[in-house]
This record gives structure tokens, sequence and C-alpha cells, in this order.
């Protein structure tokens, strides 16, 4: 667990299918289940891990999916929040890769905190953000995936707050 002085490091995947699509993973804190949300798989970095190397992982244990290569940075995301009663930080660094299937290649390895927050996951269309009245991590997910399936998204990794 993290403490609000020190931040926890993660890795992220903006995870796109064949057709386009985002993998978004639905999740609730256990100790207030009204309070639920959509974000990208991925988590934080065990010992000696290197960026790449947690974000693969963390696609496999939570979604079954093997990737065999990590695009580029999109965005870092620093973020506070209150979970299981506890304040955490985090910043996860947020990379772009493609699959070609939505099928698991791969047995799913999901943690005890992930097994009681797991609601659901879903691939998502642009068009289905934009309708989605649920909380999206970060907010700006349907004008980001729209940036990078349109090549408007910016060369250099943008910094997002929240």
């Amino acid at each position: 667990m993290t403490s609000t002085t020190t931040p926890r490091i993660g890795a992220r995947v903006l995870l796109l299918d064949p057709a386009d699509r985002v993998l978004l993973i639905h999740a609730l804190d256990p100790t207030d289940p009204g309070h639920h949300w959509w974000e990208l798989p991925g988590g934080g970095l065990d010992d000696g891990e290197t960026l790449h190397d947690a974000a693969r992982r963390e696609v496999a244990e939570e979604t079954g999916l093997t990737l065999t290569a990590i695009g580029r940075k999109l965005w870092t995301r620093e973020s506070r929040f209150r979970y299981k009663n506890r304040d955490h930080h985090r910043i996860d660094h947020v990379f772009l890769a493609r699959t070609t299937t939505t099928t698991p290649e791969v047995a799913l390895k999901p943690t005890e905190n992930e097994k009681a927050g797991l609601i659901e996951r879903r691939w998502w269309t642009v068009d289905d953000l934009e309708d989605c009245n649920d909380k999206l991590l970060p907010a700006e997910m349907p004008d980001l995936l729209k940036a990078v399936l349109t090549g408007q998204f910016n060369d250099t990794p943008l910094v997002i707050a929240g």
C-alpha cells in the first residue's frame, strides 16, 4: 500500500484491439462500493522492474493477454485518492500497445485486492466513451483515445493531473 508522502510508480497500457477499441477495467472500492470507475489495465512496479516489463506483466495478469511489444509513452498521470480508507499517491506512466486478439492467452492472476474490486472488463469505442456516464480515469479518456486514433497525439508525452 502507499502513503500520501511517497508516490507509488505504476505502468498502464492504452491497449487497442484490431477494431481500435480500448480495454478498460471497471473497478470499485470494496469499502465504498458506490465509488466505482473505469481505468486502463496496469499497476505498480515490482522491485527492480522496468516500466515496460511492469506494463506487460500487469496486462497479462489482469487480462490474460500477452504483449510482445509496448509502444511509446503517451502520458504520465499523477493522482491522489482515497481507497480502502487510506490516502494514496500514484504516478502512472501510460503506454500504447496493440493486440491482435481479445481472447485471453494465459491464466489471469489477479491480486486479492483486484479480486475484491473488479466489476468487469470491456472494450470501448470512442463513441462508447463519449456516451459513458461513469467515472473514467483519466476523465479525458475519450479525447485522448480520439487523438491517438487520428494521429493527432503529440510526440511528447503529456502530463495529466487527477
